[in-house]
């Protein structure tokens, strides 16, 4: 009876927590500016309450807690309305229930169906059964995207909860969801604008591949504080009370830079955390008096500045005239403060501070609630961007991992603006060539380009844009696509047509080397089969028979006597003649399988995890040569196809690909060995030279720590002290052990590991 009733309770109590998310959910629609729709709001939620009952997520809550908390993010945080709404309240459905895309267009209509259809996991192969699965599911995203882009954003939300609410999941799953999340999601949300949302993403992501990294980040973050409000304070002070004296309606914000950023810098820059200097940016938003002359206003607010605080003379950056590709529209400017630090200020007008938060979605406030996607200044770049995205979905490459590669180029990269000789204005990716702005103007200019003139100078295909750059292509009709030039292209839409011209032309070699494979047959009175090809290939030391049509047509191969020697070889001399012709494939002889990757005979859990101890080091697993993991370095074991385990650091970059693209191969790792053996590890030293500098580094490596050391290389150049060392060591900590002392050498200003 007791259980009974404690069970009545907690049915109650979930009942109203479900009740209260979504009437929360109506109140927020309610405040925003669209039409009042909130009759198919309340459809959707009892269908979907419906459809889910009865089920619960891993956390243990009602599994509808997910869909209402999702449209509570498309509606509060991308501001959307109540088609968008009713998706994502609906966008489970189909995949987890016995509902199918009809059901869900007779009761709410095509566009909603379309919707919740694009957000549906496919249930079968567009590059076949080897393919990556999560890149499958990203195609048909795009292709549908392609008719409603309301479709990423919903799925942006949906990844933006399932990264909130990741703690409830399997190590293995979070380096899964976490890996594509930083993949693919968080490069999405900055292309659309979405910067918040990209922030958020980029953290979570952080927080579950590199926890410890993480705290420390925050906790230097917090114990920085103190200075950090005291610095903005003495700064934004006489600013603010001019802006006051001008009549200008304001605020003044401090942006502090996130955890992942700074954690990138600190990577890519190799500085410590004391080092990077623009964590604290100033962020002042304006109510301009006129639309019309905001940029005006923008340099106006600048100008005051300068009354104060000397400008940093390169550090001028006009996104009001020339806006980011994903919209983003604000004037920066580095200003130095008293106590001798740069700081960076964002000027930025109310609508320009939505729509850098909100993204695209954020110009519907503006167009009076309007969710027509065609329409209004925002969509400008996106759709320029929208129309690369389609060029690439009609002729994608046919290797997932390579289409996905080729999407991401795009995503995130800064913009860098050119003109044309007619002055036109081009956006493009930081790093363009020369080539990729052809190729940017018309596929077919592209395929012709043979050079340039930057600036009234020539200048060849792969020579690298700046913004300002006047460009003029010149072609020739006589040119060919060359392959090499795929090492000068940088754009996703230039790379995807080199790649599709390539192929159309190989296509046509191969078909040119078959007819005269089968004309060959034909002269010498053979059998033409597939066997009988076979037996060519493995003559010329080829793996396929592709190939073998290509070199044909090439010329490198000239087919005669020991090719139809080849083909009628007999079959290890048993009976049958020589029409009896065997397979090409052999088995590795028994020396061969040893030297292969070790492979693991028993069934693994993914869930537990994997073990590396002494004895999976001598056989079982494989330390990954990408990133050359030691004990102490958070890992992961990857399983491939033949069930071999291969053990990469979390944040190695085959690794990032292997979870975006093959998450569910992905299996916890945890180090457990008896201190036996030593790994390689890589650091560099830099500093200022002085006499015995290297005596007393390899004192503090030898004598001190007694490491061994596999090679040094030392470099001197204008008394800058730089050296690399391969050390012999057991774990991280006895690494960072090592960093810690030599930083104490005389002279050395950084000690990294590589």
């Amino acid at each position: 009876m007791d259980d009974d009733y404690k069970e009545k309770q907690q049915e109650d109590a979930e009942e109203q927590m479900v009740e209260e998310a979504y009437q929360k959910l109506v109140k927020a629609y309610l405040e925003t500016k669209h039409r009042k729709k909130t009759d198919i709001i309340q459809k959707a939620f009892n269908f979907a309450k419906f459809a889910h009952r009865g089920v619960r997520r891993l956390s243990g809550e009602p599994y509808i807690m997910h869909p209402i908390t999702v449209a509570q993010i498309v509606c509060s945080e991308i501001g959307l309305g109540s088609t968008s709404i009713c998706a994502a309240l609906l966008h489970d459905v189909v995949e987890d229930t016995d509902y199918t895309v009809e059901d869900i267009e007779n009761m709410f209509g095509p566009k909603i169906a379309q919707i919740v259809d694009g957000l549906t996991k496919i249930a079968g192969g567009i590059f076949g059964e080897n393919a990556s699965a999560q890149a499958e599911n990203f195609k048909k995203l795009l292709l549908t995207m392609n008719d409603d882009i309301r479709v990423i954003l919903i799925k942006i939300a949906d990844r933006l909860h399932n990264m909130r609410t990741l703690g409830s999941q399997p190590k293995n799953k979070q380096y899964k969801i976490a890996g594509e999340t930083l993949y693919i999601y968080a490069p999405l949300a900055h292309r659309l604008g979405l910067n918040r949302i990209k922030n958020e993403l980029e953290n979570l992501s952080f927080h579950y591949e590199h926890p410890q990294e993480y705290d420390a980040i925050v906790a230097k973050l917090k114990d920085t504080e103190e200075h950090r409000n005291t610095v903005f304070d003495e700064f934004t002070k006489p600013i603010s009370a001019e802006l006051n004296r001008m009549g200008i309606q304001h605020e003044i914000k401090a942006r502090i830079k996130t955890p992942y950023s700074i954690w990138k810098k600190m990577k890519t820059k190799n500085v410590e955390f004391e080092e990077v200097f623009d964590i604290l940016a100033v962020r002042i938003i304006f109510e301009p008096k006129d639309e019309k002359n905001v940029l005006q206003e923008c340099f106006n607010i600048y100008v005051t500045m300068c009354n104060f605080y000397r400008s940093h003379p390169d550090r001028l950056r006009d996104w009001v005239t020339h806006p980011k590709a994903n919209g983003y529209k604000a004037l920066h400017v580095t200003l130095m403060s008293k106590q001798g630090e740069w700081i960076e200020v964002q000027i930025r007008s109310r609508k320009m501070d939505e729509i850098a938060e909100k993204g695209v979605a954020a110009h519907w406030k503006y167009k009076d609630g309007d969710e027509n996607l065609s329409e209004g200044e925002a969509e400008t770049e996106l759709e320029k961007w929208l129309t690369t995205i389609k060029e690439l979905l009609d002729d994608p490459q046919p290797d997932a991992m390579d289409f996905l590669d080729t999407i991401k180029l795009n995503l995130f990269a800064s913009e860098i603006f050119v003109f044309t000789p007619k002055g036109e204005l081009k956006t493009l990716p930081a790093g363009s060539t020369v080539l990729d702005f052809a190729f940017s103007i018309h596929s077919i200019l592209g395929s012709h380009c043979i050079g340039a003139k930057v600036n009234h100078k020539l200048v060849a295909v792969s020579h690298k844009l700046n913004s300002g750059d006047q460009v003029e292509i010149l072609a020739a009709n006589t040119l060919k696509v060359k392959k090499e030039w795929l090492k000068m292209a940088t754009t996703a839409k230039a790379t995807n047509k080199i790649h599709a011209i390539l192929r159309k032309e190989e296509n046509k070699k191969r078909k040119a080397g078959e007819d005269a494979v089968k004309a060959f047959f034909e002269k010498e009175e053979l059998p033409y089969n597939s066997v009988g090809v076979e037996k060519i290939c493995k003559l010329h030391h080829l793996d396929n028979v592709q190939q073998l049509y290509l070199n044909i047509a090439e010329g490198s191969i000239q087919l005669g006597s020991k090719e139809v020697d080849a083909v009628k070889k007999k079959a290890g001399g048993g009976g049958g003649g020589w029409k009896r012709l065997f397979p090409f494939t052999k088995k590795k002889s028994g020396q061969d399988q040893q030297q292969s990757t070790p492979k693991t005979e028993e069934k693994i859990n993914k869930k537990k995890g994997i073990v590396i101890d002494d004895e999976a080091l001598n056989g079982k697993y494989v330390l990954a040569d990408c990133c050359k993991p030691i004990p102490g370095d958070l890992v992961m074991g990857y399983i491939n196809e033949k069930k071999q385990i291969t053990i990469h650091k979390v944040n190695c970059r085959i690794a990032d690909r292997l979870k975006a693209n093959h998450g569910n191969r992905i299996v916890e790792a945890r180090w457990n060995l008896s201190g036996v053996n030593t790994f390689l590890a890589k650091i560099q030293i830099q500093g200022l030279d002085r006499i015995a500098m290297l005596n007393d580094i390899t004192k503090v490596i030898s004598t001190q720590h007694n490491v061994n050391m596999k090679k040094l290389v030392v470099e001197c150049d204008n008394d800058i002290f730089n050296c690399t060392i391969q050390l012999m060591v057991k774990n991280t900590g006895e690494v960072d052990d090592l960093i810690k002392n030599l930083k104490e050498v005389k002279g050395i200003n950084s000690v990294n590991r590589l």
